[in-house]
């Protein structure tokens, strides 16, 4: 009689949503200027601001806090078009997210621009460079662009990294003690992006092997990555 075959045990990742709410952001020194900024609306020192920052350190949940504020529309540097920027800017604040070289409509983006200033709207731009650094052939967006001030997210201080590692395991239902925080905060690169990796690494595979998120687990992963 053949022996009865056990089905491995299989790890499903599912979607982990995100709170992007202001009482859920974690504040330090390396968002402080940028989440003044969002707090300070609208008495802004430019109707059309920039954040800027490394991937992963808070722009998109900084752009969220200030839309439910201020009521704006979002869209991506790279969906924007001409036809589609009135529609944009009905409501008097847009924010345009991840603006990047060569990534967008430069002609759709100065008009955006110029109405913008024409009707007294509100513009937050995101990008992980400051616009100085972009190529832009338009010579006259190129200049407006460069006049934009901008805010700039900095690497997170170890505090802040220890709180955003908790979070993370936090909006993953992961239960962690201060062992593996500790492990995590002090071997991997001090960036958002890197932490958020790092924790869904160890949400999956201790599904997928079947054991706690221990200090232990976390060092065999980082050791094996």
């Amino acid at each position: 009689m053949a022996g009865r075959v056990h089905p491995r045990q299989l790890a499903f990742s599912l979607p982990h949503a995100e709170s992007l709410s202001r009482d859920n952001f974690l504040e330090g020194p390396a968002n402080a200027a940028a989440l003044g900024l969002i707090d300070s609306w609208p008495e802004w020192p430019n109707r059309i601001m920039w954040l800027a920052g490394p991937e992963g350190s808070g722009k998109s949940h900084l752009a969220a806090i200030w839309a439910e504020l201020s009521g704006a529309r979002s869209t991506t540097a790279n969906a924007l078009t001409a036809a589609g920027v009135p529609g944009a800017l009905a409501t008097g604040a847009l924010v345009v997210e991840d603006l990047k070289a060569k990534d967008f409509d430069e002609r759709a983006l100065f008009h955006l621009m110029n109405l913008a200033r024409e009707d007294g709207a509100y513009v937050l731009f995101t990008g992980r460079e400051v616009p100085a650094a972009l190529e832009i052939e338009l010579r006259d967006l190129r200049s407006r662009l460069r006049a934009v001030p901008v805010v700039a997210l900095l690497p997170p201080d170890d505090q802040l990294f220890r709180g955003l590692i908790v979070k993370f395991c936090a909006d993953r239902q992961l239960t962690v003690d201060e062992s593996v925080v500790g492990y995590l905060a002090t071997r991997l690169e001090r960036s958002s992006a890197a932490a958020r990796q790092a924790v869904e690494l160890l949400d999956s595979e201790a599904l997928r092997l079947g054991r706690p998120v221990t200090r232990m687990l976390a060092a065999e992963l980082l050791r094996d990555a």
